[in-house]
């Protein structure tokens, strides 16, 4: 329309995977945020897919710089959009890993990490969504 001025803005979408880990007895890991967003919340390991690299190996990769352990990534579970810092949205993927090794000990931006009950989850101040995911895609309690 003339005399009208529409500004188009976009909107910056940050790729990201995210790790859905049980051990033996059931407990999930996870770990918590030391770093904006979401600093001293709990939530699943993962992170941004950096340039070149796939899904599962962004999950390998994550995963072994927040908890020490090496995991193989399976199938995707499920995604979702987070708001980010800046008006950013960060696009999530969360895959099913196992474990197939390393010693479990926080790192890189996770300030503490650990094995959860489903009897636990409750107690622990989640990111934004998490106990819901979870639960939708059959994972976590059941």
């Amino acid at each position: 329309m003339k005399g009208r001025f529409t500004e188009l803005v976009s909107i910056r979408r940050i790729p990201c995977v995210g790790a859905v880990i049980k051990d033996a007895a059931g407990r999930l890991l996870l770990i918590k945020r030391g770093h904006e967003p979401g600093a001293g919340l709990w939530s699943l390991p993962g992170g941004r897919i950096e340039p070149g690299e796939t899904d599962h190996q962004a999950v390998a990769r994550e995963v072994m710089e927040e908890t020490g352990l090496t995991v193989e990534s399976r199938r995707l579970l499920g995604s979702v959009e987070l708001p980010g810092l800046d008006g950013t949205v960060i696009d999530v993927r969360d895959y099913l890993a196992v474990v197939t090794g390393g010693e479990l000990a926080a790192g890189d931006d996770a300030a503490d990490a650990r094995w959860v009950a489903a009897a636990d989850l409750d107690s622990l101040p989640l990111t934004s969504g998490l106990a819901g995911y979870l639960d939708a895609w059959g994972v976590y309690p059941a």
